[in-house]
């Protein structure tokens, strides 16, 4: 067999010690920063100066290769393509034709996609039933992910580097001089039931709209918070303009910005997308997929119920962001009565347990994090129910841990089988 050549090298270093284990990329290539090592091995260390000396010949030959990136849109920082065009212009990788041209054949990124008949063979739940699966849907598709692509499995160590990087990320956060809340009586869990106003103020004390607002995806956020019905039971319906906030909302936050794009890559790179299209038709499906949480009435999504909030059996459900929570209190719609949590953090993003009434109902403990942008927010409930869905799922935000729970809605499906986001929150201890 073939010693890779890139392996002797650093075998060679070792052994005369001009580099040991923490200034190498050896067994380290991924996504996230490690402060315990002298340099880097993720993407991101181009950007800051801090990479490895052999981060290129060790972790950039995935640029070079098709793997799991069959059909992968046009991307101009790509020594190489794997999409339909790059054999008419002659810059396909070296393994398009192996891993790619023959896709219609294999599940080669195909992985739970709806069913289409088009084609010649199938790669979703449903193809074993009807006897049409592709050659290669058992040994590619087993044991999918949330996004419907083989998985490599994602380790709790991943998962936080990650989500330091989205919080290093997060330009678009408030500031302290943009953001000022007055959390004001601080109850214990056996209280939070009392339903008992105990601040005379209101959460928020200062919000500089000017500013935050105006910022696009702040901006796409708001256009879509006011287009749901609160109460369930009630059919949800929108309008062509409603529908094309929410695609403007998914673009802003996940495709035009840093923190939605490393997003992306990291679970692109983990074999969950094949694509960016798929990544945001999926998030499209999982976010804003209607199902009937009352009566069967097609009234409820995971966006509206995490981001928006609604009213089931007399109470506030779900209602887990801050910008909602500032507008209906601004509005006069909502009392702050006191919280039962608060993070860590001297800065925001920080998480707070609230208790509150919303024209009244009441809610016994709303956690949200707090002065995030929309992207941040969208960013760590996607990850974490993309990589553990219906499970606690650990994060690291500037060295301080937050545990995030979610669960999956087991009534109704999309695409084949996949299932929809039902709920996912900042879990207090």
């Amino acid at each position: 067999m073939k010693v890779p050549a890139v392996l002797v090298l650093c075998v060679t270093l070792f052994s005369r010690g001009f580099i040991n284990a923490l200034d190498s990329c050896l067994g380290r290539c991924g996504y996230g920063t490690d402060a315990s090592y002298t340099c880097q091995c993720n993407p991101a260390c181009e950007r800051y100066g801090d990479c490895c000396l052999d981060y290129a010949e060790m972790c950039k030959e995935a640029a070079l290769s098709c793997k799991g990136r069959c059909d992968e849109a046009y991307n101009s920082q790509n020594p190489c393509h794997c999409n339909s065009l790059c054999s008419q212009h002659n810059n396909c990788c070296s393994d398009y034709t192996d891993l790619c041209d023959g896709g219609a054949y294999s599940c080669q990124g195909r992985c739970g996609e709806a069913y289409n008949s088009q084609n010649l063979c199938h790669c979703n739940t449903l193809c074993s039933q009807y006897n049409n699966c592709c050659t290669d849907y058992t040994s590619l598709c087993s044991g999918t992910g949330g996004g419907g692509s083989v998985t490599q499995g994602v380790s709790d160590s991943e998962i936080k580097a990650l989500s330091e990087t989205l919080y290093a990320l997060d330009s678009n956060k408030a500031s302290s001089s943009q953001l000022i809340i007055d959390s004001q009586s601080l109850v214990t869990s056996s209280q939070t039931s009392s339903q008992t106003d105990l601040s005379s103020k209101p959460l928020f004390r200062y919000l500089d709209e000017e500013t935050l607002f105006t910022k696009p995806t702040y901006a796409a956020l708001l256009a879509v918070l006011d287009n749901y019905q609160r109460m369930t039971g009630q059919t949800e319906s929108f309008t062509s303009q409603q529908l094309a906030e929410q695609d403007t909302f998914l673009k802003e936050t996940m495709s035009n910005t840093e923190l939605g794009r490393e997003l992306y890559a990291f679970l692109n790179n983990k074999g969950y997308y094949a694509s960016e299209a798929e990544f945001i038709q999926d998030l499209k499906m999982m976010w804003f997929g209607l199902y009937s949480r009352y009566n069967g009435k097609m009234d409820s999504s995971g966006f509206e119920h995490i981001f928006a909030g609604e009213i089931k059996g007399g109470k506030v459900s779900g209602f887990h962001n801050w910008i909602q929570f500032y507008l209906l209190e601004k509005s006069g719609q909502l009392n702050y009565y006191s919280h039962s949590f608060n993070g860590p953090w001297t800065s925001y993003p920080d998480v707070l347990g609230m208790q509150f009434m919303w024209e009244g109902y009441f809610k016994q403990v709303g956690s949200a994090v707090i002065g995030s942008s929309p992207e941040f927010d969208l960013a760590i409930y996607s990850l974490c129910y993309i990589t553990r869905p219906g499970k606690r799922c650990y994060l690291s935000l500037g060295g301080k841990e937050l545990s995030i729970q979610t669960y999956t809605w087991e009534n109704s499906f999309y695409d084949g089988g996949k299932k929809f986001i039902a709920s996912a929150y900042p879990a207090t201890p």
